[in-house]
């Protein structure tokens, strides 16, 4: 795989430097605009669609299902099976831990009450460490490998700095975690301590843990691996490839993707257009962003008319993933929703809650970030946005164990404030008294259980 090729383009001013002239920051020098990996094949190359050694798709194809039957651990990953089209590292830097080949499920019942015939979702909670932030890493951990880094380090509210840990301990490299003290889930935080990473808890939100890194980069030879590196999103926009193959390369109407530092969005983005520059699809799908209301930034930028720049907000909400007020990557996702057609809409607490109880109802489960997805399409297709006839992927980040305090608050009733449910329809509080299973406490007696279960019987399911 010849790695040399590949260049750093600026998203901003188009600035291209080779990937040793990127400073520690990931931004441009020219105008601070972050990159994005450019191919001799890509469309933003120049003569790209004139590229004489431009890739095979129906090659690739078959290729890349021949790989699914080896037993070389870079042909078990969902990323690295994918190499032809990242080629950022050579074959033996590669730090994997078998990521990706992620389930895309049929989601029967939310389909049903929305009026829909098809609904999926793509499980990215099923990797490694438990959420999507592992296809980024893969990449670029082999990166910083391969540049002889002995130290990474990335700020987080907690899935990043589970993945980095994880990844960096295969490696046998030293990492840094900087989080916001309270404001990650327990879940997240014991995976970065158990994966051995150094990890400092600041008085500070996730904006003020990135200020503080971004220093820390600039002073010492430390390998930042927040998502304004370029190489995690060469990792992340394989879900798209794994999606054509699972849908037998029927390209879905719409993908509906979580808002918090908005690389992800962007990142699948490219995934698809890359698909279709390479002839592998004809169209894109629409790209949707959905955000929780108290960590919005974006929804307040786009409903002003999109102009100027972004302002950022005091994040506040349970959705711990998604709660960033100052999202680094919000002009790549705001051209991506522009590029392919799709919307930006916000959540509140109590719309995310009764989402993820829904998805947990399919027994699929995902932890609260995830569940914006639902809660936000149930807002497209009621506004007409997204046909009910069309079909919608719903990308789940994170696993229902990344936050279990959530779920038990939740099915106890203590999750949500007097105030949160003030505004629930009587629909709404139907469905949420339908959907809550708190734990029954009985005498030890199958007399009382069997009566429990009589009751629980004639009682309506949800």
């Amino acid at each position: 795989m010849n790695v040399s090729t590949h260049l750093l383009r600026c998203t901003g001013c188009g600035e291209r430097i080779k990937a040793g002239e990127a400073r520690s920051n990931f931004r441009c020098r020219t105008c601070a605009d972050l990159f994005e990996v450019e191919y001799p094949w890509s469309e933003s190359a120049p003569n790209g669609e004139k590229q004489p050694n431009r890739p095979n798709a129906g090659a690739l194809k078959y290729l890349w299902q021949e790989r699914r039957t080896s037993t070389l651990s870079i042909d078990q990953s969902g990323v690295w099976r994918f190499r032809d089209l990242l080629p950022i590292v050579a074959d033996d830097r590669i730090v994997t831990l078998r990521e990706g080949n992620t389930p895309l499920y049929e989601m029967p019942r939310s389909a049903e009450s929305l009026g829909m015939n098809w609904l999926l979702a793509k499980h990215q909670g099923m990797n490694p460490t438990g959420s999507f932030k592992d296809t980024g890493m893969t990449a670029a951990l082999s990166v910083a490998v391969a540049a002889g880094f002995e130290w990474v380090a990335c700020a987080s509210t907690g899935n990043t700095s589970a993945a980095m840990a994880a990844y960096a301990a295969r490696a046998g490299l030293r990492s840094l975690v900087l989080i916001p003290e309270g404001k990650i889930a327990w879940g997240k935080l014991s995976q970065s301590m158990d994966y051995g990473s150094t990890t400092v808890q600041l008085r500070t939100d996730f904006d003020g843990c990135v200020r503080v890194l971004t220093e820390i980069v600039e002073r010492a030879p430390v390998y930042l691996l927040n998502s304004v590196n370029p190489y995690r999103l060469e990792g992340q926009k394989t879900p798209a490839f794994e999606m054509l193959e699972q849908t037998e390369w029927q390209v879905p109407h719409h993908v509906i993707v979580p808002g918090g530092n908005l690389a992800n969005v962007s990142a699948l983005g490219k995934g698809f257009a890359e698909m279709k520059q390479l002839g592998f699809i004809r169209r894109v799908p629409k790209m949707s962003v959905i955000q929780a209301e108290g960590a919005n930034p974006l929804y307040r930028w786009l409903q002003k008319g999109g102009e100027g720049q972004l302002e950022p907000v005091v994040a506040d909400t349970r959705a711990s993933a998604i709660r960033i007020g100052n999202p680094a990557s919000w002009k790549k996702a705001a051209r991506m929703i522009a590029a392919t057609g799709g919307w930006c809409e916000q959540v509140n607490e109590r719309e995310i809650a009764l989402a993820k109880a829904e998805i947990g109802a399919e027994g699929i489960g995902c932890e609260p970030a995830s569940a914006v997805t639902l809660a936000g399409l149930k807002k497209l297709v009621t506004n007409g946005r997204v046909g009910r006839e069309e079909t919608a992927v719903l990308l789940l980040t994170g696993h229902t164990l990344k936050d279990s305090e959530y779920t038990i608050q939740y099915h106890r009733g203590d999750l949500l404030t007097a105030a949160e449910m003030a505004g629930a329809s009587e629909a709404e509080l139907a469905r949420h008294a339908a959907l809550r299973h708190e734990p029954v406490v009985l005498d030890a007696q199958a007399d009382a259980v069997l009566r429990m279960l009589d009751a629980a019987r004639k009682a309506p399911t949800a």
